[in-house]
């Protein structure tokens, strides 16, 4: 039986919580509008098994709409530190409603102010006009739990492609890739440096 991706980037996961000292979770979230023209930001991976890659956004932000518009997407992992990156590729979708208030119930409450007072991707006159937003919206909810916003929520990146890359000297890199089958399995093979 071939290598289970998701059990190697568990075991990559692992070590890069060790010893990365600044968002092991971090992640390039590459998506591309109807047009064709990509995009690519930071943000948090948040959760992950073998049902997928789960993060959180603004629906209604720029990412959001591209991901509405065209449901596939790439994430990237840079492990400076291991001196490693893994390259996952696959289809998108929204995550339950349910699934997103647990999630941002465990947020700190000035995020999920933030979430209330941020038209995320729009224009900004100011950064004190931000700052004014957000203690409206601290006065709001001052006496309540902060719920969380229709427009805010999460996606799930469901694998198809997984690339393991790993530094080598003088840039004989190893990439090992991963393919899903139809039937559930994964074909396993190398690329060249």
């Amino acid at each position: 039986m071939g290598t289970d991706p998701f059990q190697l980037f568990d075991e990559w996961f692992a070590e890069a919580c060790e010893s990365e000292p600044n968002d092991p979770n971090a992640m390039a979230l590459a998506t591309a509008d109807r047009g064709g023209q990509p995009h690519v930001r930071m943000v948090l991976l948040k959760a992950h098994g073998p049902d997928g890659f789960v993060f959180y956004t603004n629906e209604d932000s720029a990412k959001g709409a591209q991901l509405r518009e065209n449901p596939r997407a790439a994430l990237l992992f840079h492990w400076k530190s291991l001196r490693r990156q893994v390259r996952i590729e696959g289809s998108v979708e929204p995550v339950a409603d349910a699934e997103a208030d647990a999630y941002f119930a465990t947020r700190s409450r000035d995020s999920q102010l933030g979430a209330w007072a941020s038209d995320q991707s729009r224009p900004l006159e100011s950064r004190a006009h931000f700052e004014a937003r957000y203690e409206e919206v601290k006065r709001r909810f001052e006496a309540e739990a902060v719920p969380r916003p229709d427009y805010w929520g999460g996606f799930r990146l469901l694998p198809v492609i997984f690339e393991f890359w790993q530094d080598r000297p003088h840039r004989l890199h190893e990439r090992r890739i991963f393919v899903a089958q139809n039937d559930g399995s994964w074909d396993e093979g190398l690329l060249y440096p």
